[in-house]
C-alpha cells in the first residue's frame, strides 16, 4: 500500500508537471518567448476579475513586493497594466493588456491540447473519471505556482 501511495504521488507530480512544461513550451512557440510558467498563475487571477497587489500576492503565497516586482516586469513587457481601481480612488487593479489577453488564449489552446492527447490516450470516459476523483481530492481555490 505505501508504494502504492508513493507511487500515485509521484505520477500525479509528473502529470502536473508535464502540463506546465507543454503549455510553457507551446506559448513560447506562439510568440510569448518571454514568459515563465509563474507569469501563467497571474494571468490566471488577473483574467479571474480584479486583482490587487495584495489579492495577486495572496493568490501566489508571495509578498506584496515581490507579487509588485512581478506585475512591474509583466507590465514592462507589455502584458498588464496599472489602472485605477473604480471602487477605491487610492488603489490600483491589475488588468491583462491585449497582449496579456493573447498570451493567456495561447496558453489556453496549448492545454486543451495536451488534455486532447490524454483524452486520445486514455479514452473519453477515462479522463472524465480522473477529472471526477482528482477533483474530489484537490484542494480547492487558488492555483499557485512552484517556486
Amino acid at each position: 500500500m505505501e508504494t502504492e501511495n508513493l507511487a500515485l504521488a509521484v505520477v500525479v507530480l509528473a502529470a502536473a508537471r508535464g502540463l506546465v512544461d507543454g503549455i510553457d513550451a507551446r506559448t513560447r512557440a506562439a510568440g510569448f518567448d518571454d514568459l515563465r510558467p509563474a507569469h501563467g498563475f497571474v494571468f490566471a487571477r488577473i483574467a479571474a476579475g480584479d486583482a490587487g497587489i495584495s489579492e495577486l500576492a495572496a493568490h501566489m503565497g508571495v509578498t506584496k513586493q515581490a507579487a509588485s516586482q512581478l506585475v512591474d516586469e509583466l507590465s514592462r513587457k507589455g502584458y498588464v497594466r496599472r489602472e485605477p481601481d473604480p471602487r477605491d480612488g487610492r488603489a490600483k487593479i491589475v488588468t491583462l493588456t491585449a497582449r496579456g489577453v493573447a498570451a493567456t488564449r495561447a496558453a489556453d489552446q496549448a492545454a486543451a491540447e495536451l488534455v486532447g492527447q490524454w483524452r486520445q490516450t486514455l479514452g473519453a470516459e477515462a479522463v472524465g473519471t480522473l477529472l471526477d476523483s482528482l477533483g474530489r481530492v484537490a484542494p480547492a481555490g487558488r492555483l499557485r505556482p512552484i517556486w
